[in-house]
């Protein structure tokens, strides 16, 4: 999954200050993917008021019951990445991910799936052969710029640990949940945890104070310190909060993420994360010029079989800043 948009916005993520505890309502966007291929996801990052949770940059819904279902093929062709960590997580149907390190990953339900882009990488992922198209989510970690030029590299990780409250059962996929430490590599402090809570359930977890948080709900509906959310829309809940009540009558699946508030500005545009326009129209020359120290071929694809740089926008990119301001809901 990734932003396969053919005519995509660029975007300078400019750092803010902390907002403290909040409680934001972000609506998702149904977003194609590809043009004219017609398969669409929900997106709720980034936002025009809030580009990044953390160093949380990007998040789709894919596969959702509620986006438009075109019957389109949900395989993507070969295409770049820079400056990023891609997170996929299915929660059914089976996705083949190779890429141009060499991985050959089948990514199945319950696998954490984490390929760090680095200085530059190409993958593809399709639908295997009998399998359901798949629903789950993708994320993308922006890294810092110490480490925005490492190697690439994939990693899959089939078993991860668990967090859990009476009513309350969290996977953590990345970072840390109350004491609860996932083995993927992260570069900034960081969480992501797949949780689930039951019908009838009221309790509370514990959260990093000085990282921000946000949740989204898959299925089900929730009660969030004191705010009820359902599936479709992101809410944001800012920082300085040492726990999170939670209750729901009925069960609720959700995703919550955070981070420590992510301090550098970032340039996203198409696939790429950078920290400059110029950055992002070399890696753009790179994948068009099929520079092959940056973007190595795939194993299993002819070199013909990729998805062409869309255009850069004529105008330089203006500033996405941040919205600090009352909570809305």
């Amino acid at each position: 999954m990734s932003d396969l948009d053919p005519c995509p916005a660029e975007v300078l993520c400019e750092a803010g200050p902390c907002p403290g505890p909040v409680a934001e309502f972000y609506p998702a966007r149904e977003v194609p993917l590809g043009g004219v291929r017609g398969v669409f996801v929900e997106r709720v990052l980034p936002q025009r008021d809030l580009p990044t949770v953390g160093a949380w940059c990007f998040l789709d819904h894919f596969g959702s019951p509620t986006v438009t279902d075109t019957g389109a093929s949900p395989n993507i062709d070969p295409h770049p990445h820079i400056g990023l960590q891609t997170v996929t997580w299915p929660f059914d149907g089976h996705i083949r991910h190779r890429d141009s390190v060499g991985s050959d990953a089948e990514i199945q339900p319950g696998q954490l799936n984490l390929m760090t882009s680095g200085r530059g990488i190409a993958h593809s992922e399709y639908q295997v052969d009998g399998a359901p198209a798949g629903h789950g989510l993708q994320l993308w970690i922006a890294l810092p710029g110490n480490r925005a030029r490492i190697d690439p590299h994939f990693e899959q990780h089939r078993e991860l640990p668990v967090y859990s409250v009476p009513g309350v059962r969290a996977i953590v996929l990345i970072g840390s949940l109350g004491g609860s430490t996932s083995p993927a590599i992260a570069y900034t402090p960081i969480v992501g945890a797949d949780m689930r809570i039951d019908a009838g359930t009221e309790t509370s977890i514990p959260l990093e104070p000085g990282f921000e948080h946000a949740v989204l709900v898959i299925e089900g509906s929730v009660e969030v310190d004191g705010v009820e959310v359902e599936s479709g829309p992101l809410l944001y809940l800012g920082t300085g909060r040492t726990e999170l009540p939670l209750a729901s009558a009925s069960g609720a699946h959700f995703a919550l993420i955070g981070g420590e508030p992510f301090d550098e500005d970032l340039v996203m545009w198409w696939n790429f994360v950078g920290r400059s326009h110029e950055e992002i129209v070399a890696a753009r020359n790179d994948w068009e010029n099929r520079n092959v120290e940056r973007f190595a071929g795939i194993a299993g694809h002819p070199p013909e079989q990729r998805i062409p740089a869309p255009p850069l926008p004529g105008l330089h990119l203006k500033p996405r800043k941040r919205r600090i301001g009352p909570a809305r809901s």
